[in-house]
């Protein structure tokens, strides 16, 4: 039988606004690919994000670009040259590991030379508000060990937020994400601060524009680049100026180019921390494979959702595990 693909664009309901230095937003929009073939079918999930000038129509649009090809054959290496690096590619890109899982009955992990999954360890969330309401939302989520607190409110009073979140929750590990909300004229103070705190790592504080100044900035603590990174050809620009890469699917486009953004990272001697834009768990299965190697991992997406897919991954407080083949891979 040929291939057929299907292309949905989903909306989950958050349990709560979610909100960065760039807005906010009370649902999460995914593109969902399915590749069916030969009584087997394969699926993907990808987040489309503003940031990257990306819209749900947009990016399915992008994936129907793709349909003669497809269902014509196309396998990933093929399909790395023939999209760019992005959300539509990530879904296309992960459907593909799932349909050859599924049509020779090895998981993804063993298909991509990768160990068996294990359970690891997430950050929770923490948005974007008032010093005393990320006080209160810490205090909800204190019993979790690692907590990612958004900052760059621009209103002057992250240092205020800083300190209410550590007294909320005195014993979590905490990483800071300010979602380029910073300036160089308070990056050295905001900095002091985080370390006076006890934060473990501060992600994307300015600009990507502005990376230039963290590379004669005297750093307290370790710097993780976000919004600078994307695929594995732009990290050699980023020594210097960065400590750990955040490597998410949605930009690299997918596990295949992840896989080699994990080697390039090693290679130039970054520490990884993987995460995810907002997303059911069909999109952080696939990258809970890259988890397993990363010193930070931030895939909580599920969690901030007021439902999730069925079947879903399992969370255990702060611990999730990996995926089931009815799932993914």
């Amino acid at each position: 039988m040929r291939r057929r693909l299907l292309v949905t664009v989903e909306r989950w309901p958050l349990a709560a606004a979610f909100t960065i230095s760039r807005g906010s937003k009370t649902e999460a929009v995914v593109v969902r690919c399915r590749i069916e073939e030969d009584g087997a079918a394969g699926q993907g999930e990808c987040v489309p994000y503003p940031r990257y000038n990306e819209t749900p129509d947009g990016v399915a649009s992008l994936i129907e670009t793709m349909r003669d090809a497809v269902e014509s054959g196309l396998n990933r290496d093929e399909l790395q040259s023939r999209l760019p690096a992005g959300a539509a590619r990530n879904a296309l890109d992960c459907a593909l590991w799932d349909l050859e899982a599924k049509q020779t009955g090895t998981p993804v992990w063993k298909l991509a030379g990768l160990p068996q999954p294990a359970a690891v360890e997430t950050a929770f969330t923490i948005s974007l508000a008032t010093p005393d309401a990320m006080a209160e939302a810490t205090r909800a989520a204190a019993s979790r060990p690692v907590l990612k607190i958004k900052l760059g409110g621009g209103d002057g009073l992250d240092g205020e937020r800083l300190e209410a979140v550590r007294q909320a929750a005195p014993e979590a590990r905490l990483l800071i994400d300010a979602n380029e909300g910073w300036r160089g004229d308070v990056l050295a103070q905001h900095m002091r601060q985080a370390a006076a705190i006890g934060a473990s790592v501060v992600e994307q504080p300015l600009p990507a524009s502005d990376d230039i100044m963290l590379a004669n900035l005297s750093r307290p603590l370790p710097v993780c680049a976000d919004e600078s990174v994307h695929g594995a050809d732009s990290i050699a620009a980023l020594a210097g100026r960065y400590d750990f890469l955040n490597l998410k699917l949605d930009k690299t486009g997918g596990l295949t180019e992840g896989l080699r953004f994990l080697r390039e990272a090693r290679a130039h001697g970054f520490g990884v921390m993987v995460g995810c834009m907002v997303g059911t768990s069909l999109s952080m299965a696939p990258a809970l494979l890259l988890a397993q190697e990363a010193e930070f991992v931030d895939l909580d997406g599920p969690l901030l959702l007021s439902r999730d897919r069925e079947p879903g991954l399992r969370y255990e407080g702060s611990r999730v595990f990996p995926a089931t083949p009815a799932l993914w891979g």
